[in-house]
């Protein structure tokens, strides 16, 4: 349907403002690693796990005394719980009386509602020529009912466009910010106008290139995903992210985050005109060094850091056969049949430390890491695994699982099980099988869960074991080029 309005605006009633908005974004994410389908980002709207704290700063016009001042440009979902205008230029001799949020938009079926009883001209397509019948609109219901002048009642059921008058009062063309300014002096001053908005996040994604030709090397990348579908764009802004766990209440919003935090900030460029990285309370912000633009319903992707290139890393190995578990239900488990026997899967890991000597050594948002590995015969890539990393600070260690491994396999049996209930001990004996099928040996780690209780230690082992963790043994070994090895030992609980 076609809306020809005669006036299309009210007139704003005193506060005027510039058409260049200053804009800055700082945009808090709460979407967990690889949990946001991209292929369907229309559909979540202000669902989308995050929101953005936008500043907006103008130069407006006030009058003396108290005046009403207009505010339009504002996102759509936006919270106006946590609105707050600030006069930079006179902030002792300005203050907010009272402030409106006015959102009933204008629409064509609101139209229709607002002239009932009103006259409207509707348009009509005969052959050729357009018509139009003027009348008073007695119904809006299954199309359109009319009273013409002369006293007879038209219906309609299809019209090429309607007339209205006037934009009745109330209905506004977009959201607006209405505020009543006390102001100690008139003229132009400097204001910032601050609010949380809905419908905004972003997450780190990282493209990583391994390269086993002479050791093992990582090429890592990392890049940002910021996608805006607040209902308002932000054109030329200044662009800040902010990563970590922000807590919010689960009731009303917070106000503005920026009035709240704690700066302590010692930034540490990454690229020229790229992202820097801060310390901001407990959490890290990253600001880019440029003003990127933020349209409505958009995505939009930017360099998070260079790629660093030459990280050492390490290919592990590990084969699990043992149910990981880390409840006990109160009471040791002494079902001897419990994971008797098992076939055990061979996990690929890349390990690497998130170092400065290691060419790296900044803070890493949670995110997708994929993995791409250079094929040594014709130079071309393949991708090889992907997994998923949480927040991960400086000179710590990742481990990225990649998939299985294909020609190393095995299996797990028990071979001798004892118990005591009134002693309140437990043995357990098991022999675990490993076969290498490549043609060259391989370094091997095999996980073994304690899992029947928390009090254990091994009494007899084949091969030296590292306590992993109070509930986690490995033992490494050394396969031979299409060989198998055999890992026996005994573990006793005690309770």
């Amino acid at each position: 349907m076609r809306l020809t309005l005669a006036v299309l605006l009210a007139s704003f009633a005193s506060g005027t403002h510039a058409a260049d908005p200053d804009y800055s974004l700082t945009v808090y994410s709460s979407a967990q690693p690889g949990a946001i389908d991209s292929e369907n980002l229309a559909n979540y709207g202000s669902n989308l796990p995050g929101y953005a704290l936008v500043r907006d700063k103008r130069r407006m016009t006030l009058s003396r005394g108290r005046s009403e001042l207009r505010f339009s440009d504002v996102a759509a979902r936006m919270d106006p719980t946590t609105v707050g205008i600030a006069s930079l230029s006179d902030p002792g001799g300005t203050r907010v009386i009272e402030q409106n949020y006015q959102y009933d938009l204008v629409s064509g079926q609101k139209l229709l509602e607002r002239f009932l009883d009103q006259t409207i001209s509707v348009e009509q397509v005969r052959g050729d020529a357009l018509e139009t019948i003027s009348g008073k609109l007695l119904s809006a219901q299954n199309g359109l009912t009319l009273q013409t002048g002369g006293g007879e009642l038209v219906t309609l059921n299809s019209w090429s466009g309607i007339r209205f008058p006037s934009l009745p009062g109330g209905l506004i063309t977009k959201p607006t910010l209405v505020w009543l300014i006390d102001s100690a002096k008139g003229g132009p001053q400097d204001v910032r106008v601050s609010y949380q908005a809905k419908g905004i996040t972003w997450w780190a994604d990282y493209n990583g290139v391994l390269d086993e030709s002479q050791g093992c090397r990582l090429q890592l990348g990392a890049w940002v995903t910021l996608v805006n579908q607040s209902g308002g764009s932000f054109a030329n802004a200044q662009l800040k992210l902010v990563a970590g766990e922000v807590n919010r209440a689960p009731a009303a919003m917070p106000q503005p985050m920026g009035a709240m935090m704690k700066r302590t900030m010692v930034a540490e460029a990454m690229a020229d005109e790229g992202f820097s990285e801060q310390s901001l309370f407990e959490y890290h912000l990253y600001t880019l060094g440029r003003r990127t633009d933020l349209p409505d319903n958009s995505t939009k992707q930017l360099e998070l850091f260079p790629a660093a290139n030459g990280v050492s890393c390490e290919k592990q190995l590990v084969f699990t056969a043992a149910p990981q578990m880390r409840a006990y239900y109160g009471s040791p488990n002494t079902n001897q049949g419990y994971a008797a026997t098992q076939d055990g899967t061979v996990g690929v890991y890349l390990e690497f430390d998130n170092r400065k000597e290691n060419g790296m050594g900044m803070p890493l948002p949670a995110g997708r890491v994929r993995v791409n590995q250079l094929n040594p015969n014709d130079g071309s890539l393949e991708f090889i695994g992907e997994d998923l990393i949480k927040h991960t600070p400086r000179n710590e260690t990742l481990n990225i699982k990649l998939g299985e491994a294909f020609d190393v396999v095995g299996e797990r049996r028990q071979t001798d099980f004892r118990v005591d209930v009134k002693a309140k001990w437990m043995e357990e004996s098991f022999e675990v099988s490993v076969r290498n099928r490549k043609e060259e040996s391989v370094k091997l780690v095999v996980r073994e869960y304690l899992y029947r209780w928390s009090g254990w230690h091994i009494t007899t082992q084949s091969h030296p074991h590292q306590k992993k963790d109070q509930l986690t043994a490995d033992f490494p070994l050394t396969i031979a080029a299409d060989g198998e090895a055999k890992l026996r030992y005994t573990v006793r609980y005690t309770w």
